[in-house]
């Protein structure tokens, strides 16, 4: 999960930015991680203790109340009894990346993706767009191509990853629905040439950066590995308790 986290953090400064280019310093005082991060982590946690997803999301939002949520995650939270409200935001797959290295089979990281979204995000366009991921990534890890990842997001969920991020860049403006960043967020690792470059392709598109080089880093992640030199900066802006 460690990609998304470094993707969370060097995007994290950029969001609302449209800054449409590559050529930006990788990491800078104002890199910082968000809710990415604090929900990534949650659901490694919920795994490793087996606490039940809902649980750790609370948990977590109270260690950090300021991390950038969303409204009506915000809203649940603090709700006195919290229910899945039919969301299709990106928040459930920018999460997903630990339950990809977790489990051992496909199908099993597929049902897994889907329980980790519905406690919030239970519509089904939320619900495709963790599993997309989270399939993604376990293909990754497990020796697929970068061929028969896209041709297991296209045929399994639909998504069209036809257009190259030379045609995505000039339109696109900020979107934290599943639809509108997940297959350009994916577009942005198919054409990288390295877990550095998956970051700054997702980067370069504009709108949610840091999700979307979130979701970008945590499939380079396993097709890839990281640079120890992102290893160090991510572990310098993260404290002991996410750590």
């Amino acid at each position: 999960m460690l990609g998304g986290i470094a993707g969370d953090i060097i995007g994290s400064r950029f969001e609302h930015a449209q800054i449409k280019t590559k050529d930006f310093e990788l990491f800078s005082r104002q890199c910082t991680f968000t809710d990415d991060t604090v929900h990534t982590v949650a659901v490694a946690d919920s795994l490793l203790t087996k606490t039940p997803y809902q649980v750790n999301f609370l948990r977590y939002f109270e260690c950090y109340p300021n991390a950038g949520y969303g409204n009506r995650f915000r809203r649940w939270a603090r709700s006195l009894r919290p229910v899945p409200y039919g969301s299709y935001g990106n928040g459930s797959a920018m999460r997903v990346s630990p339950i990809a290295w977790f489990y051992d089979s496909l199908d099993k990281v597929l049902e897994e993706a889907m329980h980790s979204a519905e406690v919030t995000h239970n519509h089904p366009e939320g619900i495709k767009g963790a599993q997309a991921v989270a399939g993604a990534i376990y293909l990754a890890r497990t020796g697929a191509s970068k061929e028969e990842i896209r041709e297991f997001v296209e045929g399994r969920f639909g998504y069209d990853l036809g257009q190259t991020l030379d045609e995505i860049r000039p339109q696109y403006g900020f979107d934290v629905t599943c639809q509108g960043s997940v297959p350009p967020a994916i577009t942005a690792f198919l054409e990288a040439g390295d877990f550095e470059d998956a970051v700054r392709n997702a980067v370069s598109l504009g709108g949610d950066s840091d999700t979307l080089a979130c979701i970008a880093g945590s499939i380079a992640e396993a097709y890839y590995g990281i640079p120890q030199a992102i290893l160090d900066e991510i572990y310098e802006r993260l404290d002991e308790k996410l750590i």
